[in-house]
């Protein structure tokens, strides 16, 4: 994965385009300098990132955390069978790159954010997994450990800061003895866990609080137990329906969350860049939610000074919540209206999506067509049929093109080691830009926290199977599946990019957001963990 370079992509030396511009975050002068607002973008091109191994190890958390392992022939079909496992957080301890510097290492990363004072959650887990090695066994099998990365000493923490550390090394410890099946002496770490843990604690604390829940629930699922501590199959499976309706929780989180808004905007933008030149533009969007990015669409579209739009027509496509979807799209006329544009909202809503069609479309020849989907696809990832099902449809009314959001984790992998590492790095970084961003007194912040985050580790962690629900994966498996649809991956533009540069400033709490370039793919991620990406796709 590829930082932004001052060479690759020097927004002040291009033409960022004069049609279509979104509607700006706060009130500037015409002149608008440019220059502060791109240099975000501009990392230094001497940049040397630290040579990551494949993931070659054996079957435990240890291995997850460490950078090499000696070569043994007679582990190499387990080496293997790791290895070819997709995942970006295959070891624990990863670094991330510091614009600052041109060459960094785990332990420059550390030393950075002590000398800050104030550890980010995702250098405390990699901290608590320092301290996790340390605590376990030097040999595997009776193979000597190579020396972990980390030299560092725990001296110069908070008393606060050696707890939370502590508190990540006992959840580890509890998460290896249950995927060794020592459920009894997991239980016990887990005791500990529990007594100091909160759901209204600091991040960590909050973090630590909903994988020991999920934790108990795997345990009593393996044990055959009754479980006290699940928030039921019911509530888990209607969870990316809810997530997908609008409600004062999911308005707050997506105003409030920077990455979100730096998403919506870099994603309208490609859009914009597609349809340029059209009067009759029909956006088909997989995701609706609350509109909000339909809103920063319809500004853009009246700016445009090559060519006057006629007529916007957008399709919400849905499975439930239609009362809610055309609540939405009522909002919508509203605003519409109020811009003076002409506007006409549809809405395409069936129980299945095998049952999806293009004749729920209404298609118009004279219309510039386009998709947009922001997390709209992860839901189907456990139902491979539907979604295959969706993107025949999308390929056979041939859009100009598809804008495609999701969140840049693997949460989909067989493997409970490989997910539980992920997920506490992913969700880690959610507690902290929820710190951040939100009071901890905000009930938005509770709900979030609870229904949708704490939900979402539970089945992550506590289900297999077919009762796994929550499932993520990275681009490169979006790129395998969409292949299979003649899809071709294009360039982000510069004004999508300018635009994630321009909000990621102007908001706040932005300046916690990070920007990488897998490809052709923006990752956008939160004090360097990658939290969600956006990338744009044309038929072939």
């Amino acid at each position: 994965m590829a930082p932004f370079n001052r060479h690759s992509y020097d927004v002040e030396s291009q033409e960022i385009g004069s049609f279509g511009k979104l509607p700006r975050l706060s009130q500037e002068d015409d002149t608008g300098n440019k220059s502060e607002a791109t240099n975000r973008l501009c990392f230094p091109t001497a940049y040397d990132q630290v040579e990551q191994q494949p993931l070659k190890a054996f079957h435990n958390l240890d291995a997850l955390f460490l950078d090499t392992t000696p070569p043994l022939r007679s582990y190499e079909h387990q080496m293997q069978e790791l290895a070819n496992i997709e995942s970006q957080y295959s070891e624990l301890i990863k670094p991330h790159t510091n614009p600052k510097r041109t060459k960094t290492t785990s332990h420059d990363v550390v030393r950075n954010e002590v000398s800050e004072r104030k550890l980010s959650t995702d250098a405390v887990i990699r901290l608590g997994g320092e301290k996790f090695i340390q605590s376990c066994s030097s040999s595997i099998n009776d193979i000597s450990i190579p020396s972990h990365p980390y030299s560092t000493s725990f001296s110069g923490f908070s008393n606060q800061e050696t707890k939370d550390i502590e508190l990540i090394q006992n959840l580890l410890l509890s998460a290896e003895k249950v995927s060794n099946q020592k459920f009894e002496r997991s239980s016990k770490l887990l005791d500990w866990c529990d007594a100091s843990s909160s759901n209204l604690g600091n991040p960590i604390q909050r973090l630590v609080h909903y994988f020991s829940k999920a934790l108990r629930e795997k345990i009593a699922n393996e044990t055959g137990r009754i479980s006290f501590h699940g928030p039921g199959k019911n509530h888990v499976d209607d969870l990316a329906g809810r997530m997908l309706s609008a409600n004062p929780t999911t308005v707050s989180i997506y105003q409030k969350l920077p990455f979100f808004q730096v998403g919506q905007f870099s994603g309208v933008q490609a859009l914009v860049d597609a349809v340029v030149g059209a009067t009759k533009v029909h956006i088909i969007d997989l995701s609706i939610k609350q509109g909000f990015q339909c809103t920063i669409l319809m500004q853009a579209l009246i700016s445009q000074p090559i060519c006057t739009i006629e007529h916007l027509k957008i399709t919400a496509v849905g499975t439930n919540y239609k009362e809610k979807i055309e609540q939405a799209g009522d909002w919508l006329k509203s605003f519409a209206e109020s811009i003076n544009l002409s506007f006409s909202f549809n809405v395409a809503m069936v129980e299945d999506m095998l049952m999806f069609n293009e004749n729920l479309l209404e298609l118009d020849p004279e219309e510039a067509l386009a998709v947009y989907s922001s997390y709209g696809l992860w839901g189907m990832i456990g139902q491979q049929g539907r979604l295959e099902s969706l993107m025949k449809v999308i390929k056979n009314i041939n859009p100009r093109v598809m804008v495609v959001s999701e969140a840049a984790v693997n949460l989909n992998s067989p493997k409970f080691v490989n997910r539980f590492i992920e997920s506490l790095f992913y969700f880690g970084a959610l507690f902290d830009a929820l710190e951040d961003c939100m009071d901890r007194e905000d009930e938005n912040r509770a709900i979030t926290e609870s229904v949708y985050i704490g939900t979402g580790i539970w089945s992550i962690v506590a289900t297999e199977g077919a009762q796994r629900v929550v499932r993520n994966v990275h681009i490169n498996v979006w790129r395998k599946f969409f292949a299979r649809f003649r899809m071709k991956e294009t360039e982000l533009s510069m004004s999508s990019l300018y635009q994630a540069n321009l909000v990621a400033e102007k908001i706040c709490g932005g300046s916690s957001c990070t920007f990488d370039m897998d490809g052709n793919c923006l990752i956008i991620g939160w004090k360097g963990t990658p939290i969600q990406f956006l990338s744009v796709w044309k038929f072939s």
